[in-house]
């Protein structure tokens, strides 16, 4: 490998030593808006050069003057991306991951392997779909029967590409299709995968505040990379630019919330060219819009991801049933290209790419997709009404639920729209009135769920709404009652899905990216996990309120400790209060909502330290989400509601001991969410 790969060695040391002598004068890619306008040369008018295609033996080129789209013949893999002066964007060294392509993880239903099998989704047919002055439109077709049980995912896939006229860019989109005569199997993960020309693209941005200079990816390679808990973390111990010298590099550091997850790239400094996947829409994604996915990480790589247990766990694994009969449709996806010249500023690359989003979004649901698959706007309805809160205990009236999430998917229970992962999902947020409206909704069933932050669990409309052609659909004003049983006598944490308010200590020094020092995101540095060990070495976290703050004392998770001799110990956490007077009548509630769970068991007990004794409480073990291991600050939300008969009170001193006994590994864990203690109903 190190022989074969000499030669880009040397063409990477000259490469970072360009860059060294231009990056103290380029600005850090900002929001701001120059007035600049890069080279993209897109045109939408009827100057704009005619689309060609050129059908060869193996291979396929689309040209529309701008760019030159190249994918091989039947396979549907792009093998060549010419642009602005860059003959090929994409990687062409069959050493390294090449090329871009869809994918797919899968196992048939008794594989107890985690990984499953890698499936290229190869085509083997190809075809014409639109061929005009305007458009075109290709096909690539797999087609699944028995003679390939076993050695690939039993589905028919149909890949698409489309460029059109005067457009900087192209678009792809999928169509999964499992028939009746199907054998049953599981979808683990299926994306599109771009690797880069690694000897061009070294600056990464998916959001204002996370971009940067990347380390290469042979710094990952033995010797130049220490592997550390997991392997897609890695110590950079001898990079080829000493700037990233002892820092860590893990793919997950790069994650996002879908519903922020909308473009994101690279940069190429010389020629100024960005490449960036814009993702207009999430009605194809899995797990609502609080679902974490991977965007762009060291390769240089580029990802649209669909399906994934990422930050869920087995729960967001697409499982089909023998003879069941689906069909999905995934994207379209954008691949969006813009330059500029040296004298601009690198900065207008990325403020553009985000205007190029919005104008993607606006333009949602896109009238060219030829498949019949793919509705057009007058094909689809809308929903739209206003959302309000009921608690008598904190107000005579009901409450604007403004900013929450509204969103329609397949017919489930409350709060069932996080595990979902067949279907379609058509999310908004409501104004500061309350109101909302969901556009552009598929024909179908559906259920209208809401996420309301500042309070707790899920709401779910008991009527379920029909979607048809055309249809708009007006709720009435729905009410949300959360859980509530009496007032609150003390609470920890705020009631918003997500652990970043609590404390989050500072990394360890020997594993540190440095894009996230003095940030925003500082959860999202590589082993916070053995700082609890560190800041409690024999005792337990102790946590007093009226005494305490929870963003300087209750540690952002309940992971477990670590021992001398390398096992783990689960970890019980004390919440101690005073009440004045126990109310002999009634019971107490304790709200417990959790923001992550990893393989954790969770047991309450109230003024009980005896961990022998039986539990007030256990949740038995819960969650895969590993969202502690992958530094996302929340996976799937859980909430727990424990009674607590007043006779198990005293007036003055209680403790509410919470134990997790997970300890077989450092990611076992709880994030909390929100903790509430309620008095007995009024």
């Amino acid at each position: 490998m190190e022989e074969t790969n000499s030669f880009y060695f040397i063409s990477w040391f000259w490469i970072i030593t360009f860059l060294l002598m231009i990056q103290s004068k380029l600005p850090h890619l900002s929001d701001a808006d120059n007035g600049t306008s890069p080279g993209n040369n897109t045109d939408t008018g009827s100057t704009a050069p005619k689309v060609k295609l050129s059908i060869e033996d193996k291979k396929v080129v689309i040209d529309n003057g701008i760019l030159q789209l190249t994918l091989s013949k039947p396979t549907g893999i792009v093998i060549g991306l010419r642009y602005n002066g860059i003959d090929n964007l994409i990687e062409t060294n069959k050493s390294m991951l090449h090329g871009g392509f869809w994918d797919l993880n899968w196992s048939e239903p008794n594989d107890k392997s985690i990984r499953g099998q890698f499936d290229k989704l190869i085509g083997t047919s190809f075809e014409v779909i639109v061929e005009t002055e305007e458009q075109v439109e290709l096909s690539f077709v797999r087609t699944w029967d028995i003679s390939q049980k076993g050695k690939i995912s039993p589905l028919n896939v149909d890949k698409r590409f489309v460029v059109l006229r005067g457009q900087s860019g192209f678009y792809s989109y999928g169509i999964f299709e499992h028939t009746k005569e199907m054998p049953a199997f599981h979808i683990f993960t299926t994306r599109i995968a771009f690797l880069l020309n690694v000897n061009k693209f070294h600056y990464m941005a998916m959001a204002d505040n996370r971009q940067r200079f990347m380390p290469s990816p042979y710094d990952r390679l033995s010797g130049r990379g220490e592997p550390l808990d997991y392997k897609e973390a890695v110590r950079l111990v001898d990079p080829i630019e000493k700037e990233f010298q002892g820092e860590v590099d893990d793919k997950y550091q790069y994650s996002c919330d879908d519903k922020d997850n909308r473009v994101h790239g690279w940069i190429s400094m010389d020629p100024l060219v960005g490449f960036w996947l814009i993702t207009p829409s999430n009605e194809f994604r899995t797990g609502g819009p609080f679902k974490q996915d991977l965007t762009s990480h060291v390769g240089p790589t580029t990802l649209a991801i669909f399906v994934t247990p990422h930050y869920g766990g087995t729960d967001l694994v697409v499982k089909l049933k023998e003879g069941e009969e689906w069909k999905k449709v995934y994207g379209p996806v954008f691949i969006y290209l813009n330059s500029a010249t040296q004298g601009d500023e690198a900065s207008s690359l990325w403020d553009d790419a985000k205007k190029q989003m919005n104008s993607e979004i606006q333009s949602w649901p896109y009238t060219f997709p030829a498949s019949k698959d793919f509705p057009q706007s007058n094909q689809r309805g809308l929903v739209k009404g206003r959302l309000l809160v009921k608690d008598a205990y904190m107000s005579n009236t009901n409450i604007i639920a403004n900013n929450a999430y509204v969103g329609l998917t397949v017919p489930g229970v409350a709060g069932s729209w996080q595990r979902e992962n067949k279907g379609y999902q058509f999310w908004n947020t409501t104004n500061e009135d309350g109101f909302f409206i969901i556009e552009n909704v598929r024909e179908g069933n559906y259920n209208l769920y809401a996420s309301i932050s500042g309070f707790i669990g899920d709401y779910r409309y008991d009527t379920a709404i029909n979607i048809t052609a055309g249809s708009v659909i007006e709720v009435d004003e729905l009410i949300y009652q959360p859980p509530r049983n009496g007032l609150t006598l003390w609470e920890i944490g705020i009631p918003d899905r997500s652990a970043a308010e609590f404390y989050i200590p500072d990394p360890n020094p020997l594993y540190v990216n440095k894009l996230y020092l003095n940030h925003t995101d500082k959860f999202r540095q590589y082993g916070l996990w053995e700082r609890y060990t560190e800041l409690y070495p024999d005792n337990d976290l102790v946590y007093t309120i009226g005494v305490n703050d929870y963003k300087k004392d209750w540690f952002f998770a309940q992971v477990t400790r670590k021992n001398e001799d390398k096992s783990y110990n689960g970890t019980t956490w004390q919440i101690r209060f005073k009440l004045e007077r126990v109310q002999e009548t009634g019971n107490y509630t304790l709200r417990l909502a959790l923001a992550s769970a990893h393989g954790a068991k969770l047991e309450v007990r109230i003024n009980d330290g005896d961990e022998e004794s039986m539990p007030l409480f256990s949740s038995g073990t819960i969650g895969r989400d590993n969202a502690i291991a992958r530094h996302g600050i929340h996976g799937l939300y859980w909430l727990f509601n424990v009674n607590i008969s007043a006779s198990m009170l005293m007036n003055g001193e209680n403790i509410v001991y919470l134990k997790q006994a997970g300890n077989d590994s450092p990611f076992k864990g709880i994030m909390y969410d929100y903790i509430r203690l309620e008095g007995p109903p009024l």
